[in-house]
């Protein structure tokens, strides 16, 4: 495992998704074949492991270690290793920055505690980041998650907390609002310490990156990391015409990926692997269910008109 030192968080950054067996134990030679197989794809900058896509929230403490370890292993001597921080808990959330430094990780993606759907100030915040911060002095990334949630920070909180806290640099931008993404892009960037916005928003991709984000953080990269590889050096060559053509092949995935629950993607993402013969199988971790079959013959049609399957 080598731990990336200089690494700042920017260019195409697939997060994984985390097979299981049928007991629901994790399944680690398709792991480490799943890791490998998406590593190999050009043009990325890192990697994303215990995030949303691997189910963070069903696994253990334990299981989040070996996660790392596997990942570390698999890739970590090619590309950095970004380790995602699930707590509800500040110091929770210093533990496992923490145990992600000493394993080798290379950035932390911090997701927002739960509790500030109830509410939240910047006060809470910082205090929040500064938990984490002074456990581990890994380069950060804010998990900005859409206002609506509760749990997204507003634009003043959000400058409060880049200010408060040097080691962020960068944020993974959920909100769907676009003028609130724009303002991300224009007003981060040119900060004193420019914090580099990554986009989220995989259900209209190439319009978020036309915007100026400095890269993508994405769960559907475990299906289309090289789509997405082509699409961010298409925008960044300021080739619009082969843009639109990926953004052609990216969006009928992006349709049914996304769809309402929005919570399925990842479990639709796995189901797209089967298909694909790259995972052994769509088992996913209750409270999530496996999806029914039309849903399954919506993802292999969209498969189809991607052009990733005959």
């Amino acid at each position: 495992m080598v731990r990336h030192a200089d690494f700042i968080p920017h260019g195409v950054i697939p997060a994984v998704l985390l097979p299981f067996h049928d007991d629901l134990s994790i399944d680690e030679a398709a792991f480490r074949a799943h890791l490998s197989c998406v590593g190999a794809v050009e043009g990325l900058s890192a990697m994303t492991i215990n995030a949303h896509s691997t189910e963070v929230a069903s696994c253990t403490a334990d299981e989040q270690r070996r996660v790392m370890a596997i990942a570390g292993e698999t890739v970590g001597d090619k590309l950095p290793v970004i380790h995602g921080v699930w707590a509800d808990g500040s110091l929770e959330a210093g533990r496992i920055a923490r145990a992600a430094q000493a394993g080798g990780a290379s950035a932390l993606l911090v997701f927002p505690p739960g509790p500030f759907a109830m509410g939240q100030n910047a006060d809470m915040v910082i205090a929040h980041f500064k938990c984490i911060a002074d456990a581990s002095d890994l380069p950060i990334i804010v998990f900005q998650y859409p206002l609506t949630s509760g749990q997204g920070y507003p634009p003043d909180t959000l400058l409060k907390l880049l200010d408060a806290v040097p080691s962020i640099r960068a944020i993974k931008d959920w909100t769907p609002v676009v003028q609130q993404h724009e303002w991300h892009v224009r007003t981060l960037h040119a900060l004193p310490r420019p914090v580099n916005v990554l986009s989220t928003n995989s259900a209209w991709l190439m319009s978020s990156l036309v915007l100026g984000c400095r890269g993508l953080l994405s769960g559907s990269g475990s299906v289309i990391a090289d789509l997405q590889a082509q699409l961010f050096r298409a925008v960044q060559a300021n080739d619009l015409a082969e843009a639109r053509r990926l953004n052609d092949r990216i969006y009928p995935l992006a349709r049914v990926f996304y769809d309402a629950p929005f919570i399925d993607m990842h479990n639709r993402m796995k189901e797209a692997l089967v298909m694909l013969g790259l995972l052994p199988r769509a088992v996913v971790r209750p409270p999530l269910v496996r999806i029914g079959e039309a849903e399954r013959a919506r993802i292999q049609a969209a498969l189809v008109e991607a052009g990733l399957l005959r």
